[in-house]
């Protein structure tokens, strides 16, 4: 069952898993039926309900009948929880990848990591918003291919 979950794309970024992404956190088995808790990226996402319902689906098609999806919103969902390879992909795809662990850096007026451009690999980079295409990413420029990238905050 984790290889039928591992095919599920997040819809935001689908490059990448739902297993990559670290929102899967338990499989198990409750009263014979096949129970997955997932646990959304930020309460808000607006993507949960498509993510949980894509996640049925994929396991309804590979015979598990009656899957129960579970919302776990305890511990919330970090960046830590991204896969080595869902990192790799982000970068591969565009997106400049969580530089730090997750930390409470823009609560403390702490400056913003040095975050390498996805595209050219340059450190020259400047934030240019604190959204991005959506809310759990921020909007950078490189100073040197001038392309515009986002950035998956640490969360």
């Amino acid at each position: 069952m984790l290889a039928v979950l591992q095919e599920v794309p997040d819809p935001e970024v689908p490059v990448v898993s739902v297993v990559e992404l670290g929102i899967v956190r338990d499989i198990d088995w409750l009263d014979g039926r096949l129970a997955v808790s997932v646990t959304p990226t930020y309460s808000g996402c607006p993507a949960t309900e498509v993510i949980e319902q894509h996640i049925h689906e994929a396991l309804v098609a590979a015979g598990y009948s009656d899957p129960l999806i579970q919302r776990r919103l305890s511990p919330a969902w970090t960046t830590d929880w991204l896969s080595e390879a869902g990192r790799e992909k982000l970068r591969a795809y565009g997106i400049a990848p969580p530089v730090e662990s997750a930390s409470k850096r823009s609560l403390t007026g702490q400056p913003d990591p040095v975050v390498p451009c996805p595209l050219c690999g340059s450190n020259a980079t400047e934030r240019v918003s604190e959204f991005g295409s959506t809310a759990c990413k921020a909007l950078y420029r490189c100073r040197d291919c001038l392309e515009p990238f986002d950035y998956f905050k640490c969360l």
